[in-house]
């Protein structure tokens, strides 16, 4: 075959704990179990990421599990088709506020803020109002990409206690790594990300996590391993070898006996340098993060209609592109399948399942609603 000799192969993480299995591979032995020699590559956002794979800087990559669609789209700064040939991980996100915010939500409106979380968005609400009346600036939340399941999820949030999230608040975009100095530092009110960030802000005593991930959505597709679609048929073989070794590392984090062991390889300087206990806390939780069990690695059609209804709805593409055949030139089963096959490893006979068929958040029509950029509130932040 053509790409038999492509062995040596760059591919890129972002240091947030859904960056495991890429991780792992290399640790374990996986990699070179597949006759892969992997040089894998620690970047400081996600805009790094999606340049150095459409410059071939990196071969392949953890990445957001919407971007390889936007990018096929054209609708992000860079317009490069990529493709998910699995899902890393589901579940494993929070959103944290700030202990100034919380403490605001505890005075607007103490009849909705508990000890436990999630925390209703109608407080939230409450701060927006009362900041309006003795106009003070506007609550400012980040997400870590607006192609990103933590802008969606941290937009539905809002939403559902009646914030406009393009309106009421203004919402910006912070690296993952940097998310709690940004907050301790007072240019961010809270922030949704992907642990470990969430649970160090807590540690430290800066935040509050206010829900998680599966609050929303139980089962929300985190990260995915995104090549660009020139790559992957470049080199089918060297793609299926690589997704079959993290298909391997996804099967050992699942084990509940291999977690202690995750959480000390991850909080390595190498990867997350974030504490060992503040990792196991995290990762020891059950169900939170899901690796490979329950189809978690299926890339999902249906998770991809999910994301374009999101984008629609919010502005971000047109009411015009084709969802379906986005959805499947993007999210290749056929891939997934191949290697799945090869491993005796279980996995769906069907693309897709039918609208909430995931458990996930129906997205509604919103023809009649015009909202405003995502930055409108923001001033010169």
């Amino acid at each position: 075959m053509a790409d038999l000799e492509r062995t040596k192969i760059k591919v890129g993480f972002i240091p947030i704990i859904d960056c495991a299995a890429i991780v792992l591979a290399e640790e374990l032995g996986a990699y070179e179990r597949q006759g892969l020699e992997v040089e894998i590559r620690r970047e400081v956002s996600w805009a790094n990421v999606r340049d150095k794979l459409a410059l071939g800087v990196l071969d392949a990559s953890h990445i957001l599990a919407p971007l390889p669609l936007a990018l096929t789209l054209g609708i992000d700064s860079v317009s490069v088709p990529v493709i998910n040939a699995m899902t890393l991980q589901v579940n494993g996100n929070g959103l944290t506020l700030s202990a100034k915010l919380w403490h605001e939500t505890e005075e607007a409106a103490p009849d909705l803020v508990g000890k436990g979380t999630p925390l209703d968005a109608r407080a939230i609400a409450a701060v927006v109002a009362r900041r309006k009346a003795i106009g003070a600036p506007p609550i400012v939340l980040a997400s870590v990409s607006p192609f990103s399941v933590q802008n969606y999820m941290l937009r539905l949030w809002l939403s559902s206690g009646g914030v406009d999230p393009d309106r009421d608040v203004c919402l910006t975009v912070v690296p993952p790594p940097h998310t709690v100095a940004y907050m301790s530092g007072g240019v961010i009110d809270g922030y949704c990300v992907g642990e470990p960030w969430n649970q160090q802000a807590q540690a430290l005593g800066i935040g509050r996590i206010a829900l998680t991930g599966p609050d929303i959505w139980r089962g929300m597709p985190e990260k995915v391993l995104g090549t660009t679609e020139a790559w992957a048929n470049r080199h089918p073989n060297t793609l299926l070898a690589l997704v079959k070794a993290l298909i391997e590392a996804c099967q050992w984090l699942d084990e509940p006996s291999n977690r202690a062991e995750a959480a000390r390889i991850l909080s390595s300087p190498r990867y997350l340098n974030t504490p060992a206990e503040v990792m196991s806390r995290t990762l020891e939780l059950p169900g939170f993060h899901v690796f490979q069990r329950d189809a978690a690695n299926f890339p999902w059609r249906s998770h991809a209609d999910w994301f374009l209804g999101q984008m629609v709805r919010w502005k971000q593409a047109s009411p015009d592109i084709d969802i379906k055949g986005t959805a499947d030139r993007v999210y290749r089963t056929d891939i997934y399948r191949a290697a799945a096959r090869e491993m005796g490893v279980a996995c769906p006979d069907v693309d897709r399942l039918p609208p909430g068929g995931h458990g996930e958040p129906v997205v509604p029509h919103h023809g009649d609603r015009s909202p405003g950029k995502a930055d409108a509130a923001c001033g010169s932040n």
